[in-house]
């Protein structure tokens, strides 16, 4: 069993931007094959800026604000209770939309190589 706090974590930034703050619950290898399970905060019209995995499905769930996630070019409007989940490749950015309120987001991300690994041994 492990058990993680919101209230126990320490707070960082996202690599995408250091204005987003976040919290990682769940840190790379401690879950094989999740690579991160962390909340996130967005100030007022922040960006975690546009990229791509190659080998990670990642999916978020809006907690409260307003977000907009971008996939391959493609906006989608997201409100609290939304969750999105982005495969392998696709390129992603999400901001969040409001000029006054911050956004929180939970997200994890899934490392798929470790799976198609296991079934081979």
């Amino acid at each position: 069993m492990k058990l993680a706090s919101l209230t126990q974590t320490p707070v960082t930034t996202v690599s995408h931007n250091a204005h987003i703050r976040k919290q990682t619950l769940f840190a790379y290898g401690e879950l094989p094959p999740l690579t991160n399970f962390s909340q996130a905060t967005f100030p007022p019209g922040e960006i975690a800026y546009a990229h791509a995995h190659a080998d990670m499905l990642e999916v978020f769930l809006i907690q409260s604000g307003d977000a907009v996630m971008t996939v391959d070019g493609v906006e989608h409007a997201l409100l609290p209770g939304s969750c999105i989940a982005v495969e392998p490749g696709e390129t992603h950015e999400l901001r969040n939309a409001s000029a006054t309120d911050p956004l929180v987001v939970t997200y994890f991300g899934i490392q798929l190589f470790a799976n198609a690994q296991r079934g081979a041994s």
